[in-house]
């Protein structure tokens, strides 16, 4: 077998069709950044072949791309060899519907041939797996068991992104990843997801648009005034990153009124924690917090509710019991004040506005 150059590689990976500019003519970037014409090429009937097997795989024809490979094979002995026979093996477990198998399989082929012009098919190969498991489908575990795969579609994403580094499959993955989190409402993962993102794409439209994810999953991360409040922070100090980098977008999006929203949160957090020492016979520590509350937040609904617990003819504070929960009789009430209970909604159609300004 001939060893797959670098240089085949390169080429294969820039191959594409001119239809507006010369009919029927297949070019490539050439190392001097020129583009080529392929057939001018000894590789280009292979690279060839090799653009249709990619295209017949996205169009999901199955036996075509089995019936191409095994011509490549035999058309090409010398370029293909092992790597074909191991990509068709693996081709054969993926047609089976073995989505497991098919993913170890492929693993094992970018792992070996990580110079072959097929390394991007099986990529793609990897991505249509993760995607599915992503989407709920099973897979068979002891040989009778359907069991949930989305961790095993979280870590193929990753996986893809790890070997693909700031390509374009790279972002896909990545960008699917945490869309799929988001939708199930793993708010903190689909954070962590788009700052990576971020990390590797800091600038253009994808930096802007994981800089906003990453505040809006993190505001809705917030499960309530009796957890930590270190996520509203944070979204907060992203918001106003995404203010000043973005401030026409920002005013198109409205993104002042998430602040608000996030300082209203902030502020009855802190009158929660002090009508908590006030219901356990803790009068001066709750009047601290009463105070801070004017003191940081005094043109918020919980600084009017901090005032009213400092008057002196205030009701007394509800004691709390294994019955009556600190935060359940006022939920409703407070979650439609504040506007918790429609934050996911809310994300979602500041995100929707922002796509259609694009």
């Amino acid at each position: 077998m001939v060893k797959m150059n670098g240089l085949l590689v390169v080429l294969a990976a820039f191959v594409v069709v001119l239809g507006g500019f010369c009919a029927a003519e297949t070019y490539h970037l050439g190392p001097g950044g020129d583009w080529q014409n392929v057939a001018d090429m000894p590789e280009g009937e292979y690279l060839l072949a090799v653009s249709k097997i990619k295209q017949q795989i996205q169009t999901g024809n199955n036996a075509a791309v089995m019936d191409a490979l095994e011509k490549l094979k035999s058309d090409f002995p010398d370029l293909a060899g092992a790597q074909i026979d191991a990509f068709i093996a693996a081709e054969k477990i993926y047609a089976n519907g073995k989505l497991s198998k098919a993913a170890v399989k492929y693993k094992q082929f970018l792992d070996a041939w990580p110079d072959s012009v097929l390394y991007p098919v099986a990529m793609e190969r990897l991505f249509s797996i993760g995607v599915a498991y992503l989407q709920g489908q099973k897979r068979t575990f002891l040989k009778v068991l359907r069991l949930p795969a989305f961790d095993d579609g979280v870590n193929l994403m990753w996986d893809i992104a790890d070997r693909a580094g700031n390509s374009p499959i790279a972002l896909r993955a990545l960008t699917t990843l945490a869309e799929n989190q988001e939708r199930r409402k793993q708010y903190f993962d689909a954070y962590q997801t788009w700052a990576e993102i971020a990390t590797r794409w800091p600038t253009g439209k994808t930096g802007q648009d994981a800089l906003i994810r990453m505040a809006q999953e993190l505001h809705a991360s917030y499960s309530g005034p009796q957890y930590d409040s270190g996520a509203l922070q944070s979204a907060r100090s992203y918001y106003e990153d995404f203010i000043t980098r973005y401030p026409a977008l920002a005013e198109k999006l409205d993104v002042e009124t998430e602040q608000t929203l996030i300082i209203e949160q902030l502020a009855y957090k802190q009158y929660e924690t002090g009508f908590y020492y006030e219901r356990t016979d803790k009068p001066e520590v709750a009047k601290v917090y009463y105070e801070k509350v004017l003191a940081d937040w005094p043109d918020s609904k919980a600084a009017i509710m901090a005032t009213a617990r400092l008057t002196a003819n205030a009701p007394p504070a509800v004691k709390q019991t294994k019955r009556r929960k600190l935060f359940d009789i006022g939920n409703a009430f407070l979650d439609s004040w504040f506007g918790v209970e429609k934050l996911h909604d809310k994300m979602m159609e500041s995100q929707n506005k922002k796509d259609s300004l694009q």
